[in-house]
């Protein structure tokens, strides 16, 4: 978790803290291998951390992983306007394109705010922007939404695998096969040069025995004690249960903030008030119980 998140979190009751940092640890490790159950453990977040920016980020970002989305683009919303950020217009876009609206997604390209972007982000909006081109069967203007400065094909940055890649797709797109060969043979070289995709340095584990480890593991469950006391050694297993035990506890903890459920965005075509629906669903309940006992009543008279 980087700094600023724990910065934000760390404004929170202890318990609600607590309980927002695990979801959001949760919700980083399974984004790209399980983005639904992440988007699960952002939602678990947001119940008692929904007025944090990074929660509302992280929300967005696995919904927007896992397809919802809608709730990805009024999510991105509400963060946008408690942080003042931009950063993810990009993927706002896309997620217009993703809800069927290609002409939107190219009202956000043109937008003041897209000016603001740095250069990955100006790279991310052009691929997206050549996508919704594409959508639209424009596949001329596809390819030419992606030659912006940032398509060098002598220099590597970052982003330009992705988008000399993009790039390439659109010129195939097309039919300037010939062209997209060149493009799609320079990506290799870029991620060559950057030492990324095929060519990263794979991660090394060490299966080997360690010393210490393993005299720990022959380290007696009982120890003297200067005064001839015998101390028992703490029982990995017996501690781990104690901590689960403790975290059950605090997750059964109940929520005090009334409106921790629910955040009012500024998508007013997405958003769902979820402070009618309860209270609708309460005045049923309470019919509903009405009726029961009515009918009690008239079977004991």
């Amino acid at each position: 978790m980087d700094r600023a998140t724990a910065h934000q979190i760390n404004t929170l009751e202890d318990q609600s803290a607590g309980w927002v940092a695990k979801h959001l640890v949760m919700a980083g490790r399974l984004i790209d291998i399980e983005p639904e159950l992440a988007f699960q453990h952002a939602l678990a977040a947001s119940r008692r951390g929904g007025r944090l920016s990074a929660v509302r980020e992280a929300v967005g970002l696995t919904a927007y992983a896992a397809g919802h989305y809608g709730e990805a683009l009024r999510e991105f919303r509400t963060y946008r306007r408690i942080s003042g950020s931009n950063a993810h217009l990009p993927v706002m876009a896309d997620c217009e394109r993703g809800l069927g609206r290609p002409d939107r997604a190219l009202d956000m390209v043109r937008s003041p705010e897209a000016q603001d972007l740095d250069a990955p982000g100006k790279v991310e909006l052009a691929i997206v922007a050549s996508g919704a081109r594409a959508d639209l069967n424009q596949l001329d203007a596809a390819v030419a939404e992606l030659e912006i400065p940032q398509l060098d094909i002598n220099r590597a940055f970052s982003y330009s695998p992705r988008l000399f890649r993009a790039y390439a797709e659109a010129l195939t797109a097309a039919g300037r096969a010939e062209e997209a060969t060149k493009w799609e043979r320079q990506a290799v070289v870029a991620e060559n040069a950057l030492g990324v995709g095929e060519f990263a340095e794979p991660e090394i584990v060490d299966l080997g025995w360690d010393e210490e480890e393993g005299a720990a593991a022959r380290k007696p469950r009982f120890q003297k004690t200067d005064g001839g006391t015998d101390v028992v050694q703490a029982d990995p297993e017996t501690v781990i249960a104690e901590a689960a035990a403790a975290d059950a506890a605090h997750d059964d903890v109940e929520v005090d903030d009334a409106e921790a459920d629910y955040f009012e965005s500024d998508d007013p075509e997405s958003d769902i008030d979820s402070i009618d629906e309860d209270a609708d669903e309460d005045a049923d309940e309470e019919q509903e119980e009405g009726q029961e006992e009515a009918g009690e009543g008239n079977r004991n008279g």
